[in-house]
């Protein structure tokens, strides 16, 4: 079969097309035969060497299928079943072995390809404003990189549980896109300083929650955008990590919180991870959560998938295809 590996650490470059032996699922595994593969920026980070990776790898944290083959000590799965996951990697590739414990079942009026758009960027936007801070109607939050995967799935959750968001983009084509999926205002980071334009539009007071994806270039100005006891979340490294912060810049600009979360912790048990994608493929199925899946990349070209989303060239969920 063919699939994406990497032998060594760097840039796009490094990602090559191989041919590999087609697995077979030991106990507990299903194989997987891949429909599409969801492009994230977490493969962005393990091919840098920001997250550590033991080589050789094939990257691919999410993707929708149908199961080829179920392993022993599987039950609830059989040949044939629609199929999605994240979390788990090695979805370049046209098949995959993945854990049953973290298959789900993709449901009837919900396409494969939908289920790999939305697995593991629809699992992180509901774990940010569903349990890392819990929003509530009236809650006013700010969201960077609202035309982003993850931006345009949390701007529609909050506005579905009330909240007031404003998102952070890069151009005015980004800002209409973050608009359609109901943020109340757009702030165009090259053009303002966002954190003087949140006090301005709360009146000086600041969010309950900023959610930070950007982290190195924004880290700071989001911590000064929080009222009194405000959380800032960090749930990524667009921009480069966030450097040490000293506890004490918590406590004098207002008793604020920090937190740096990841998906794992937010699905590490079976009713967690059924609970979360029930919600957002029971969302996408209903019409209440929107996708945009703008690109697809041929698994050949997965390099050229990866320099779009580094490059900020995106708006919508790229996917990758076997």
């Amino acid at each position: 079969m063919k699939a994406i590996q990497i032998t060594e650490l760097g840039g796009p470059e490094k990602l090559t097309l191989v041919d590999v032996d087609r697995p077979e699922p030991g106990a507990g595994q299903v194989l997987v035969k891949i429909e599409a593969a969801g492009l994230n920026f977490i493969d962005t980070y393990q091919r840098a060497g920001l997250y550590p990776i033991e080589l050789p790898f094939t990257l691919g944290m999410e993707g929708g299928g149908t199961v080829a083959a179920v392993g022993p000590e599987v039950t609830g799965f059989a040949v044939g079943d629609n199929v999605a996951y994240a979390m788990t990697p090695g979805s370049y590739a046209e098949y995959n072995l993945v854990l049953a414990a973290i298959l789900i079942k993709v449901p009837d009026g919900v396409s494969n390809r939908d289920a790999a758009a939305v697995m593991l960027q629809g699992m992180t936007a509901h774990y940010l404003a569903h349990s890392t801070f819990t929003l509530e109607p009236g809650d006013t939050c700010l969201v960077h990189a609202g035309a982003g995967g993850v931006g345009r799935l949390l701007i529609q959750m909050a506005k579905n549980i009330g909240a007031t968001v404003f998102a952070t983009v890069g151009t005015e084509e980004k800002a209409e896109i973050a608009r359609e999926c109901g943020a109340d205002a757009t702030i165009l980071y090259d053009q303002v300083n966002f954190q003087e334009e949140v006090m301005r539009l709360t009146n000086g007071e600041g969010v309950e929650v900023a959610y930070d994806s950007v982290a190195k270039a924004t880290w700071e100005r989001s911590l000064h955008s929080l009222k009194e006891r405000g959380m800032l979340v960090l749930y990524g490294n667009a921009s480069g990590p966030a450097p040490a912060i000293d506890p004490l810049l918590l406590s004098t600009s207002g008793s604020l919180f920090l937190t740096r979360p990841t998906l794992g912790n937010y699905v590490s048990t079976r009713d967690a991870l059924e609970w979360r994608a029930g919600d957002i493929l029971k969302w996408v199925q209903d019409g209440s959560l929107k996708l945009r899946t703008e690109i697809d990349f041929p698994l050949a070209e997965a390099a050229d998938a990866h320099r779009a989303l580094e490059g900020r060239k995106t708006t919508g969920k790229v996917l990758i295809i076997p």
